[in-house]
């Protein structure tokens, strides 16, 4: 006998309609799903939300995948990089540039190094906030115009 969907492609529980709630029938997106909230390191309250669920429903019906949380984030970036890499396979050039990055993301990790730090134009010293350069302007007012005349005599700048 073939398994009932609804009209989302999900089975439908054989006491359908019976007294009491359905069981909760686990799905491989639902499964895929989990996996991969996992793997952004969701708490299993945060995913049992997201999904609608109680955390026992959790526990009992997603056990092997909330098992795999120690490889999850590698598993995860691992299915990432075979999207972007079949999408380079077909001459996408954006994917291109972005396999890139994460080709050299993977390299730092490797060598246990970071980022380098992107120059700073000016030392922090020098650098104003726009409140600050606010302030500096507003004390220094322009001469060159009317209102900056009269906002200089005022402040005693120029007499």
């Amino acid at each position: 006998m073939g398994a009932n969907f609804d009209l989302f492609g999900d089975p439908v529980a054989a006491n359908h309609g019976g007294r009491g709630r359905p069981a909760h029938v686990p799905t491989q997106q639902n499964r895929n799903r989990v996996s991969m909230l996992v793997g952004l390191g969701w708490s299993n309250e945060r995913i049992a939300g997201a999904m609608l669920i109680t955390l026992p429903t959790l526990r009992k019906y997603y056990f092997s995948e909330l098992n795999l949380r120690e490889v999850a984030r590698d598993r995860l970036d691992a299915r990432l990089a075979m999207k972007l890499w079949e999408q380079v396979e077909a001459g996408n050039v954006g994917a291109m540039r972005e396999f890139r990055k994460v080709q050299e993301h993977n390299d730092l990790m490797l060598y246990g190094q970071q980022r380098p730090a992107a120059p700073a134009d000016k030392p922090a010293a020098e650098r104003l906030g726009k409140k600050d350069a606010a302030i500096v302007a507003a004390q220094n007012p322009n001469t060159g115009s009317r209102l900056g005349e009269l906002m200089a005599r005022r402040q005693g700048l120029n007499s």
